[in-house]
């Protein structure tokens, strides 16, 4: 009897099923067509970004807890960050550095649905944690709500918001709907984008829905609103009045391009497969974009933490037991400043003069007392600030 081929994008489909299938079981063998070399250089790979990632990530958790004025409100959801990406790297990475290193799926299938369960919910966390960060700098600057401002009670109902949405949205898998599985590489789990029942294809569009179309969305509005903001405050100002918004603004665009540098690809491989579930990809290209999103637990740190002043301040004085260089905090503190007046970096002195009305005085026009009372007019003190 001759043999049936049916062409699938070019390739003939007995042809395909010996390239695109792996072992019989992904539990107990490696694809047959890749080279050992392929996971050597993965697990080599997934080596350096878990131990780059747990050691930024524990810097940031220890440094907060050794030194008081890091724990302000703005400053809850920087350090849930870090401990989101911590565990993503301490499950996700260790397990994927193991199985990368076996070859294959070794450690069998409850660990493949632990392994893709973890993954998913604290990357998740970690983005509606950047969603969140750009919401409360929005609060902060912008003043929506006129003399409220952001206390300890409501930086923890945001965490609280965090992790019980992203876990109302990454556990229905583990029950039935959709599932995890083990990805087209055999080393990693992950949602099974692949599948073709109907049920599956409504949990893949909401998941991508409201776990990355609505933090990105809040991402572009909040940090578009700050700029806003900024710009009309230092509008007719001068020379050095405008340095702070020019700062912050190139600090806005290189966080929402780190998130979608992270993140995209992941999302966007994620509807490709959904959408058209028999395509023919690569094993190690399928597996690219869940690898390459693992990275943003390594430069979420170096964006969000390392590049402000009061958090390298106090990491220098952590590792070498001795203060910073009096040129981090030159200013001393001016009377009236509490823990309340904390906003973070170069957004806190633009923050001091934003009347709470919403609107910057005219330069000729004398300002009524009775009118945006509860402005501070003097710009805070670097060195009294918490981190952007």
């Amino acid at each position: 009897m001759d043999t049936l081929r049916i062409a699938v994008n070019g390739v003939s489909y007995n042809e395909a099923s010996e390239i695109y299938k792996p072992h019989a079981d992904p539990f107990t063998g490696p694809i047959t067509n890749l080279a050992p070399w392929n996971f050597a250089v993965l697990a080599t790979l997934m080596f350096v970004i878990t131990s780059l990632s747990l050691f930024e990530n524990f810097t940031v958790m220890l440094a907060t807890y050794k030194f008081k004025q890091l724990r302000q409100p703005l400053n809850y959801i920087i350090v849930n960050l870090s401990l989101a990406d911590f565990l993503v790297s301490l499950t996700g990475g260790t397990i994927s550095f193991l199985t990368n290193a076996r070859g294959y799926f070794f450690l069998g299938n409850w660990a493949c649905v632990l392994e893709g369960f973890a993954v998913t919910y604290f990357g998740i966390v970690a983005m509606w944690s950047l969603a969140v960060l750009s919401f409360e700098r929005y609060f902060v600057i912008c003043r929506p709500l006129g003399n409220v401002r952001l206390r300890g009670k409501h930086a923890a109902l945001g965490l609280l918001f965090v992790w019980t949405f992203s876990f109302i949205w990454t556990i229905p898998p583990v029950f039935g709907w959709c599932s995890y599985t083990v990805s087209k590489i055999g080393t990693t789990c992950e949602p099974n984008w692949y599948s073709n029942n109907i049920w599956n294809h409504t949990y893949i569009i909401t998941f991508f829905v409201t776990c990355f179309i609505m933090p990105l969305g809040m991402i572009i509005y909040c940090y578009g609103k700050l700029l806003q903001k900024l710009r009309k405050v230092s509008h007719d100002r001068l020379g050095n009045a405008k340095k702070p918004e020019r700062q912050v603004s190139r600090m806005v665009v290189v966080m929402i391009v780190a998130y979608l540098v992270g993140w995209t690809p992941y999302a966007a491989f994620s509807i490709i497969v959904t959408a058209c579930p028999t395509i023919y990809l690569d094993p190690r290209l399928a597996a690219a974009p869940a690898f390459f999103s693992k990275t943003a637990a390594v430069y979420n740190p170096v964006i969000y933490v390392f590049m402000n002043k009061q958090f390298r301040k106090c990491l220098i004085q952590l590792f070498t037991g001795k203060p910073a260089p009096e040129n981090m905090n030159a200013t001393s503190q001016r009377p009236g400043m509490t823990g309340e007046s904390c906003t973070g970096g170069e957004m806190s002195a633009i923050a001091a003069r934003i009347p709470v009305c919403g609107n910057a005085q005219p330069k000729n026009e004398e300002s009524s007392p009775s009118e945006c009372s509860s402005v501070a007019q003097l710009p805070i003190p670097e060195n009294k600030v918490c981190p952007i």
